[in-house]
């Protein structure tokens, strides 16, 4: 959007679900430690005033953040702690939060005609619960995620198999993922409560420490190709055998 991916501010809101960490995005008050510092968000938006921002599982920041928030969204300002207005006309933000997600899981895979607008309905109304109706009327668009399928799940696979067929390159090691295979972690590290963050670290376990053993050993060097597959439930890394065509004898 902004051409370049260092235009994104990441504030982990979880670290503001106290009272005192307020002024943390904004800046201590005069006189109190950290007041030289400036803010973390009003500093990151001066100097990067087109950025996105993303403010991430927005439902455990402290009541009395969402005051900071309601003068950002609703004027495209804040001042910070020493006085100076920082302008945010020209930044998108973003909120993320987990609120309502029992009721995606609850609903993934239904066959009721109308799930969709269930779910929506239903996460609608757990914000309501949570969030004041002053913060709610100040976004404009709300976008409700489904529950990863199987289709999403491969796709993540093979995007983190990537980055370990690119250090295997270093070593001139090719490494083919078979479809057993790609559905196999995807199984095993998808958890419907917390989606496809183990994902990675079951690639790490399953794939990645089983191939460096076998580097280790020497099983496979330098110019090899491997093949992952499932055998008897588990992965079966094995070398790949380069058959040559010879001519028919006469």
């Amino acid at each position: 959007m902004f051409d370049t991916e260092d235009a994104i501010i990441r504030v982990d809101m979880s670290e503001y679900m106290e009272k005192h960490t307020v002024s943390r995005l904004v800046g201590a008050p005069p006189g109190y430690v950290g007041y030289d510092e400036g803010g973390q968000l009003t500093d990151a938006v001066r100097r990067k005033p087109y950025s996105v921002i993303l403010l991430d599982e927005v439902e455990k920041a402290h009541p009395d953040v969402f005051n900071i928030f309601l003068q950002l969204l609703d004027d495209g300002r804040v001042t910070d702690s020493k006085g100076t207005t920082v302008n945010f006309r020209n930044t998108i933000v973003i909120f993320t939060s987990n609120i309502g997600s029992q009721a995606i899981l609850d609903l993934n895979g239904s066959s009721e005609e109308d799930s969709q607008g269930i779910m929506r309905d239903r996460v609608t109304s757990a914000m309501k619960d949570h969030f004041k109706p002053e913060f709610l009327n100040r976004i404009d668009e709300f976008v409700i995620f489904n529950s990863l399928s199987k289709a999403d799940l491969r796709e993540i696979v093979k995007l983190e198999a990537k980055r370990l067929e690119k250090r295997l390159a270093d070593r001139q090691i090719s490494m083919v993922l078979k479809d057993d295979a790609l559905d196999h972690l995807a199984d095993v590290g998808f958890d419907p409560v917390y989606g496809a963050r183990p994902l990675k670290r079951t690639i790490q376990r399953e794939l990645e420490t089983i191939v460096a053993q076998g580097i280790l050993r020497g099983d496979y060097r330098d110019g090899d190709s491997i093949v992952v597959g499932v055998m008897d439930g588990k992965l079966d890394v094995q070398q790949a055998v380069n058959a040559a065509i010879l001519p028919a004898s006469t």
